[in-house]
């Protein structure tokens, strides 16, 4: 069983609309750390990604797969080992994406390029997989109307769901927190927040768990 006090890295994971930035931030800000965010909007090709999934999606790819890789190398091991860091993506789920949208020759260049990648990279001590119903995710992207968002279509958020579900089903990589937040609103009630906080740090929690807490009100 892994010590949960020596818990320094922490990745939020999450399907789009899961809430795993705002998390990442309300996390960061308790604990004072070091916050790393996914660069989503540094990504040219995912506005026209969403509207053309088959022409665009190798684009995309491989430009978060450069950039993802990119951010996370490019952290100190100084900053890593002498204080928390809080990061709203873990660099495995790339495959999540790669496997979802590309295929053939696209696919084995990719899986040429993954591990070369992957293999120098820190794990997080401890990864956090918010699991939300359907109806819950497209309630939240409508509601924070990003205008890179607006073409994503909700056959596309059920099949990302069911790739992250599977994903983290087989996942034994890194201690791993899988939250279901249908029914509560971490991000403005903060005794959601508080009950999920004592639970990513308790230190009797195994390395694979499940927890779904009831909604405050």
């Amino acid at each position: 069983m892994p010590d949960m006090s020596e818990i320094k890295f922490i990745a939020i994971e999450g399907v789009i609309g899961a809430g795993k930035t705002s998390l990442a931030r309300k996390l960061s800000d308790k604990i004072r750390a070091n916050l790393v965010l996914e660069q989503f909007e540094q990504n040219p090709f995912l506005e026209k990604f969403y509207g053309d999934r088959k022409r665009y999606s190798f684009q995309t790819q491989m430009f978060f797969l450069i950039n993802r890789f990119k951010q996370l190398q490019q952290l100190s091991q100084e900053n890593l080992f002498s204080q928390f860091l809080v990061s709203d993506y873990i660099f495995d789920k790339d495959r999540i994406f790669a496997y979802l949208n590309l295929e053939g020759d696209e696919l084995k260049l990719y899986e040429t390029l993954f591990p070369l990648l992957h293999r120098d990279l820190r794990k997080p001590d401890l990864v956090v997989f918010l699991q939300s119903s359907l109806d819950r995710l497209m309630y939240n992207i409508k509601r924070r109307n990003r205008r890179i968002e607006r073409n994503i279509t909700r056959s596309y958020i059920e099949e990302l769901s069911e790739a992250y579900n599977n994903f983290f089903f087989k996942y034994n990589s890194t201690p791993l927190l899988i939250v279901n937040t249908t029914e509560i609103d971490f991000v403005h009630n903060e005794k959601d927040f508080d009950e999920l906080y004592t639970q990513i740090f308790r230190k009797d929690r195994g390395i694979s768990e499940y927890f779904k807490p009831e909604s405050k009100g």
